[in-house]
Order: C-alpha cells, then sequence, then structure tokens
C-alpha cells in the first residue's frame, strides 16, 4: 500500500491493478462509504476467479486509476442489485455483511454468476453526472457577471445526462448568498468555507452540451445504469438524479451526440448575439478526453479569445481535478481582460462543500 498512499503527485501513476483497487477502497473508507470500500475491496478476490472480467480487469493497460477501473465494474455490481438481477448483493451495499472474506466470497460467487453480464461494464469510464457540480459553476457565473455582465450562454462538454446543463433551474444557497429561480425543485445547498461569492445577478439564456454516448434520462434503463455509479451511501445523491430525471421528463435538456473537440468548434464558429457571454463549461471530465483532443480545444479557445470583445465575451469554466494535488479546482478563464487561469474555489467532487478562493 505504500505506493497507493504516496505523494499526491504519485497518486495518478498507479498503474498496478491491485494497487489501484486498493487505493480506490482506501479512498471510500475515507469518503464515509465503507460498504463501497468492501464492495471494491473484494475485487482483489475477483482477480482470483477463472473469469473473463477477472482476465480482463488483471490484463488492463495503463492508468488503471485514472481510467477509473475500480469503480467501472463496482458500477456494474451495483446495477445487477439495483434491477433486482442479484439481490443478496443488499447485504453489502446495506452494510448487513461487514466481514470482508463473506464480501469477497459474495463478490466472487457473482463475478462468475454473471460473467459476460458484466464485462461491457468495462468500456466506457463512469457517469458520475452529478449536480451538485452544479453549485461551483454557478458561483463561478455569479463572479463572472461582475466581469462580463449577467447574461450566458452556457455550452457543456461531457455533459453525459446533461444534469448540469439544467442548473438554469436549479436553486442555489452558496454562503448565504441566493441564486437561480427561488422555487427551482432541485436545491443545492453545499457546506459553504471561506467568503461568499459575490452577489451578482445570473441569467442562463440558453444552455446545451454534449457527450460522445449520452444519457437520456426519460430512459427508465438509462438512468438506471446512471444510478449504478453513484455509491449505494450517497443517499442525497440518489435523490437528486431522482430529482433531475424528474426535470428532464418535463423538458429535457439539449444534448448532442458529440465528440468535445467538433462540438467546441462549432461553438466558437456560430454567430454570437451582443451582450451574451459565451461560456465553455465542464466537469470532472477533462481527464477522459485524448490529449490531442485536449490540446485542440485549448488552441481553439485561446484563439476564440484573442478575438473576443467587451460586446462579445468568452468564458471558460472547469471543475477539475488537479493531477498533482488531487484536488478539485474550479478554474475560470476569461476574455477580453481575464486571459489568465483564475482559481476560484477548490470543492467536493459531489459538490458536498465548496471553498471559495475568489
Amino acid at each position: 500500500m505504500a505506493a497507493a498512499k504516496g505523494s499526491d503527485g504519485a497518486i495518478m501513476e498507479i498503474s498496478s491493478v491491485e494497487e489501484a483497487i486498493a487505493w480506490q477502497a482506501d479512498h471510500a473508507d475515507e469518503a464515509g462509504a465503507p460498504n463501497t470500500a468492501r464492495m471494491v475491496r473484494a475485487l482483489l478476490a475477483v482477480l482470483q476467479t477463472d473469469t473473463t472480467i477477472a482476465r480482463r480487469l488483471g490484463s488492463w493497460h495503463g492508468l488503471t486509476l485514472e481510467d477509473a477501473v475500480p469503480l467501472r465494474i463496482a458500477a456494474g455490481f451495483h446495477w445487477l442489485f439495483l434491477t433486482g438481477e442479484e439481490p443478496r448483493l443488499g447485504e453489502i451495499y446495506q452494510g448487513l455483511m461487514t466481514d470482508q472474506g463473506q464480501v469477497d466470497a459474495l463478490v466472487s460467487e457473482t463475478a462468475q454468476k454473471f460473467d459476460h453480464v458484466l464485462l461491457p461494464w468495462f468500456d466506457s469510464p463512469p457517469q458520475t453526472n452529478e449536480a451538485g457540480r452544479s453549485a461551483s459553476v454557478m458561483a463561478a457565473l455569479m463572479w463572472l457577471s461582475g466581469k462580463l455582465g449577467p447574461k450566458f450562454a452556457l455550452h457543456e462538454i461531457g455533459a453525459s445526462a446533461g444534469i448540469n446543463t439544467m442548473m438554469g433551474r436549479f436553486a442555489f444557497g452558496l454562503g448565504g448568498v441566493q441564486a437561480g429561480p427561488s422555487l427551482g425543485s432541485l436545491k443545492l445547498v453545499p457546506e459553504w468555507r471561506g467568503d461568499a461569492p459575490p452577489a451578482n445577478p445570473v441569467e442562463i439564456v440558453d444552455a446545451k452540451g454534449c457527450d460522445v454516448a449520452p444519457v437520456d434520462l426519460t430512459d427508465e434503463a438509462q438512468a438506471l445504469r446512471l444510478k449504478a455509479y453513484i455509491w449505494p451511501e450517497a443517499t442525497e445523491r440518489m435523490a437528486r438524479l431522482d430529482t433531475a430525471i424528474s426535470l428532464a421528463e418535463r423538458m429535457p435538456p439539449e444534448i448532442a451526440r458529440q465528440d468535445a473537440g467538433a462540438f467546441v468548434t462549432e461553438m466558437l464558429a456560430a454567430p454570437q448575439d451582443e451582450g451574451i457571454t459565451r461560456v465553455l463549461f465542464h466537469t470532472i471530465m477533462w481527464q477522459y478526453l485524448p490529449e490531442v483532443t485536449r490540446e485542440a480545444i485549448t488552441q481553439a479557445m485561446e484563439e476564440a479569445g484573442s478575438a473576443a470583445t467587451a460586446e462579445k465575451p468568452l468564458a471558460w469554466i472547469s471543475l477539475e481535478t488537479n493531477r498533482k494535488t488531487f484536488r478539485h479546482e474550479l478554474r475560470v478563464r476569461y476574455w477580453p481582460g481575464g486571459e489568465g487561469t483564475n482559481l476560484l474555489a477548490e470543492a467536493h467532487p459531489h459538490g458536498a462543500w465548496v471553498e471559495w478562493k475568489g
């Protein structure tokens, strides 16, 4: 475990499957999710089974932890429980089975029984489309409002089901500052640390997003898959997802099935109304983009920023993991006038708290 618990800068260098599983289990424990921790730790026992998923897990190439491999397959097990395919897993998720040996035995048995059912869960990273992250994005918009004006057109990449794309319908309480519609059915009031964000008005005049594999919240099977990525202990997150599903059923978010690079290119090429800031934003997804795509988006934004004017401004909001410190940082760039990166806050990855630095 020394390597998994090493310096912050080395965390994402873990490539050993065993170390990645152990680190992820310890991380779940530290995050107050002991049932999830036992489930993830049982993947070490799964590695010893004669199954296809054990071979796939054991032969994973690349940065196993950065690819979130333990969480991919753990979500598959959770899905088996949520669908009723394997109700015995509820003993683990509800904290009724706490002996790791018993957990290992049940998870290994389940792996053998549902081998080929679980295998496709390796194929894509976790779809952690968490509404709580919108609190950070809204705080950034309030900050930007004082620089560029109150009107924004939002464009989200890696939008998954588009939950955060719908943030214009959420109500927020951010360090005592209210934002969004007061009667919003989805209310976000994270623990706020530090000064409150500036109480500037925000008007979201348009919002759209993209994802290479968007999730349709109005499709029961797809929504259930999204729920599988939520840790069983996270009852508040599950409740927020249920509320987001209700919002989408009334008016679904506008999400294109499209590569992030192509989406940004089209966004920047489209006509822009005066007095409205065009905003690119994303939350906890940048690491999943190929490096060439990240570089292309950065170059495109900087080139477009150089041509931005006070009448037609451009902004870039990101809530992403700092790969050296493993902290989740809210950063903003804007044009004209704020070309450099502004660190506004650090935040919990699921929106439980925000520490304002802006």
